[in-house]
C-alpha cells in the first residue's frame, strides 16, 4: 500500500497540475503550489518524527516527489532537492534542530551544497563568504544548507582540502533576484545566493565525509533509524531522479491525453496509426523501467542499513550507475513521444512540451553526467578500486 503522503498527492494532482503554468510564469512556485505541497506532507516525509516527520523509507520519499513531478514539474523538482534537507538537519547538532522546527515543523532549508564558498576558522566558528548557484525553492525556505570549503585568513583553501556543509538563518544571506532565467524547470526559481562575512557558530556546521560515509553522523548524534543511516550520495540523487522520472510520467500522460483522438494533417487518427501507438508503448516501458530500478536501487542499500550491515562503495557504486541510466532511459523516452506529437506540441499551451522541457534540464544537473559513473562502476566490477575523483558523488 502507498504511504498516506503519496495518496494524498495523488488526491491532489489535478490541482497541482493546474499550477504548473503560474509556477512557472512566476520564475517560482505559487503560493497555491506551495500550501499544496505543505497539506500533503512531501517536505517532512525524511524529517525526524519528533518535529512533526514521518522518518520514512526513501522509496515511499521517491514515489511522492514523483507523483508530484507528474502534476507539475518544477514543484516535483523543488520537493525532490528541499525533501532531503530535513534528512541531513537529522544528523546535524540537536540545537540547531530545535532552531529550526521548534515553532514551525513546516519550515522548508534549501541548499546547494556545490563547495562555492569559503570558510575561515574564527573563534567558535567560521566566518563565511560565497556565491552559489541552482538554490532550487529558495524562495519559500527559511534556513539554508551551504558547501563550504575551509580556507586561510586570504580565502584560499587550507591544504589538505576539507568540505563542510554549513547551516544559515535566512538574514545572513541574499537571494540573487532575476538570477535565474532558464528554458526549463523555470519554476524551481533556483537563484544564486550571497553570502559576505556570515559567522557560522561550529554547531552549524558538519564535515561533508562525515554525512557521505552513512553511519558516523547518525552515531554521533544518536540516531538509530534506518533512513538516516544511509549515505549522503544515495539520498540526495534520489530525490532528484525521482523528480526526472515523474516529469517522464507526466509527460507521457499529457502524450496520451493528447493523442487520444488526434487527426494527423494527412488525415490519420492516431489511434489507428501502428507506428504512433509501437511508440507509446515502448516508452511507457522504459518509463517503468526507469522507475522500478531507481526504486529497486534505494530498497536494497535501505535493507543492509536495517540489517545492520555495512553499505560498501561497491553497492553505492552499483546503485548510483543504475540510479544514472534510469533518467537518461526516461528522457530518452520522452524525446521519441514528443517527436511523434505533431507541430501542435511545442505550442506553449500544450503541457507536454513543458514537461520535454523540464526533462531536459532536470537530466542537465551534476549527478546525471554518466562519465565518471560508469567508469568508476566499471572498474569496481573488475574488481579494481577506484581512486580520487573517480569516487566523487557515489
Amino acid at each position: 500500500m502507498s504511504h498516506s503522503v503519496v495518496q494524498r498527492v495523488q488526491e491532489i494532482a489535478g490541482q497541482l497540475a493546474a499550477t504548473a503554468e503560474e509556477t512557472e510564469r512566476a520564475g517560482k512556485l505559487s503560493e497555491e503550489s506551495v500550501k499544496l505541497v505543505r497539506q500533503a506532507g512531501v517536505m517532512r516525509m525524511l524529517q525526524p518524527t519528533e518535529f512533526g516527520g514521518y522518518a520514512a523509507h526513501p522509496r515511499d520519499f521517491a514515489e511522492a516527489v514523483m507523483a508530484v513531478s507528474a502534476a507539475c514539474g518544477s514543484t516535483g523538482w523543488v520537493c525532490g532537492v528541499g525533501g532531503v534537507h530535513p534528512w541531513e538537519m537529522a544528523l546535524m547538532d540537536r540545537r540547531l534542530q530545535q532552531e529550526v522546527w521548534g515553532e514551525n515543523p513546516d519550515t522548508w532549508i534549501a541548499s546547494p551544497y556545490a563547495p562555492q564558498g569559503i570558510a575561515v576558522p574564527t573563534e567558535g566558528g567560521y566566518v563565511l563568504k560565497g556565491r552559489w548557484s541552482f538554490s532550487s525553492g529558495t524562495d519559500h525556505c527559511d534556513w539554508i544548507f551551504l558547501g563550504a570549503l575551509v580556507g586561510d585568513a586570504e580565502g584560499r583553501p587550507t591544504q589538505p582540502i576539507t568540505s563542510l556543509h554549513v547551516v544559515l538563518p535566512r538574514a545572513d544571506y541574499t537571494i540573487v533576484e532575476d538570477s535565474w532565467d532558464v528554458i526549463g524547470l523555470c519554476g524551481t526559481g533556483s537563484k544564486d545566493i550571497i553570502v559576505d562575512g556570515a559567522f557560522i557558530p561550529d554547531y552549524r556546521t558538519i564535515d561533508s565525509e562525515e554525512v557521505a560515509s552513512g553511519t558516523t553522523a547518525a552515531d554521533r548524534v544518536g540516531r538509530t533509524e534506518t533512513v538516516y543511516r544511509l549515505p549522503f550520495w544515495t539520498m540526495f540523487p534520489l530525490g532528484i531522479t525521482a523528480a526526472v522520472i515523474g516529469i517522464a510520467e507526466g509527460a507521457l500522460a499529457a502524450h496520451l491525453d493528447y493523442q487520444r483522438g488526434r487527426i494527423t494533417a494527412m488525415g490519420t487518427a492516431i489511434r489507428d496509426d501502428p507506428y504512433a501507438l509501437y511508440a507509446i508503448s515502448e516508452a511507457a516501458a522504459e518509463i517503468a523501467a526507469s522507475r522500478t530500478q531507481l526504486l529497486d536501487g534505494i530498497s536494497r542499500l535501505y535493507d543492509l542499513a536495517e540489517a545492520g550491515q555495512p553499505i560498501a562503495f561497491e553497492n553505492r557504486s552499483v546503485v548510483r550507475r543504475n540510479q544514472v541510466r534510469a533518467a537518461w532511459r526516461a528522457v530518452a523516452a520522452v524525446d521519441e513521444i514528443f517527436a511523434r506529437s505533431g507541430g501542435n506540441a511545442v505550442r506553449k499551451h500544450n503541457p507536454l512540451q513543458r514537461f520535454w522541457r523540464d526533462a531536459h534540464v532536470g537530466l542537465q544537473h551534476a549527478i546525471h553526467i554518466p562519465g565518471s559513473i560508469y567508469h568508476s562502476d566499471a572498474l569496481t566490477s573488475m574488481g579494481i578500486e577506484p581512486q580520487g575523483a573517480l569516487r566523487a558523488l557515489i
